[in-house]
């Protein structure tokens, strides 16, 4: 029994989503909905008590994290179209690149999503909703983060959001430059992760994501969107409806 809780197919949701994809074991999806907080639901928090997506179960035992979930899937699953290197080295770097994600290029990402998506809801909530919503929230600094979302982030903390984004497109872009995917020419779990921030990039973010300023990138977007499991990910994977973007 293999099931795996999320959103739809982004950001760190899509980690796994894509790792069961690739590797085309037999899984069952359930999609919970941020629109209608299902992540802070009883139901959802007695298996993951910090109220947080992606989880996985397997076997009745639960894994959350999702570049956790992703190198558990590569360790019961190994020869399932092996997304890790097994070469120590190249695995070493291809977690390089996983940390790298889950530290710096996901949370500045993140920040201005928040500000950008989560705002849209948590404005269009009246106070005592709103009140009894963050009651349901385990985590203080979600709590934080959705009051920001509410009374607006601070201006300078958004500046240097941005410019944290922007250091992490010159470091894709360097890369990507030179070469097919992050590792060279073997598709891994660095792609798969990277991809989950960066996949809409060229949408978002213009400005900074375009074939004239980062050809490496966006040729690396369409590599990626090419492969089957890709397509049949985004074919076949519920996305939430979270409104308009805040402008």
């Amino acid at each position: 029994m293999l099931k795996l809780y999320s959103f739809g197919p982004g950001a760190n949701s899509l980690k796994p989503l894509l790792t069961l994809y690739e590797k085309g074991v037999e899984w069952e999806h359930q999609f919970v909905d941020p629109a209608k907080f299902e992540q802070h639901s009883d139901w959802f928090k007695e298996i993951n008590p910090r109220g947080q997506v992606p989880a996985l179960v397997h076997d009745g035992k639960v894994i959350t994290e999702s570049t956790v979930i992703c190198e558990y899937l590569e360790d019961v699953f190994p020869d399932a179209n092996p997304l890790r290197p097994k070469d120590p080295f190249m695995a070493a770097q291809m977690r390089v690149w996983t940390k790298w994600v889950d530290e710096y290029f996901c949370w500045c990402v993140s920040t201005i999503g928040w500000a950008r998506y989560v705002s849209h809801i948590a404005n269009k909530m009246t106070e005592e909703e709103f009140e009894n919503h963050l009651k349901n929230i385990p985590i203080p600094e979600q709590r934080t983060k959705w009051r920001r979302a509410r009374d607006g982030f601070p201006q300078d903390m958004l500046d240097e959001e941005m410019r944290k984004i922007g250091v992490s497109v010159d470091r894709l872009e360097e890369t990507l430059s030179q070469q097919d995917y992050l590792l060279g020419d073997q598709y891994t779990l660095a792609d798969v992760c990277n991809f989950a921030i960066a996949n809409g990039m060229d949408m978002g973010y213009p400005e900074l994501v375009n074939e004239e300023k980062t050809p490496g990138i966006m040729a690396w977007l369409t590599r990626i969107k090419e492969r089957p499991a890709v397509q049949k990910m985004f074919a076949h994977t519920k996305k939430e409806d979270l409104g308009p973007a805040k402008k």
